[in-house]
């Protein structure tokens, strides 16, 4: 099991995210007061500091929200969870609906490094329940559909 690291939203899309103290996910929205909600598959971004973390071995000096991710994530493998994998997010449950992006103009990360994790480890995902997370919420990973 899990737990969320820290949540993060911006108020415009292509910038970096700020870690606030929680988020409301709503069904078919995504994050209230987050420019990237919508009714869409991409409603939420996920990012393990563990991923986060082999970017900081290379000598930066990254916060939550660097990667534009709405939640960072601590002790779970996001990157090997399929497509339609849910997890319990605090009260909510969100559903995996994507693996990686592409980063927009290569971000100013990648520009710095030469790579960047979001597009081979970062996931998107739905809201299906709505509720509140907060840091130091757990994440259980739940049976796909």
């Amino acid at each position: 099991m899990g737990s969320v690291i820290a949540v993060c939203i911006s108020n415009r899309k292509g910038v970096r995210k700020n870690a606030v103290p929680q988020i409301t996910v709503k069904r078919e929205h995504g994050i209230v007061g987050d420019a990237h909600a919508g009714n869409w598959h991409r409603q939420i971004s996920l990012l393990a500091d563990e991923s986060i973390e082999t970017m900081r071995a290379l000598g930066l000096t990254l916060t939550p929200g660097a990667f534009a991710e709405n939640i960072v994530t601590g002790g779970v493998e996001l990157k090997s969870l399929p497509v339609g994998t849910r997890l319990r997010v605090g009260e909510a449950l969100l559903e995996v609906t994507q693996i990686g992006k592409e980063c927009h103009n290569d971000c100013a990360i990648k520009k710095t490094t030469g790579k960047c994790v979001m597009p081979t480890e970062g996931i998107f995902a739905a809201v299906v329940e709505e509720g509140v997370i907060r840091p130091g919420d757990r994440i259980a990973v739940e049976e796909g559909t």
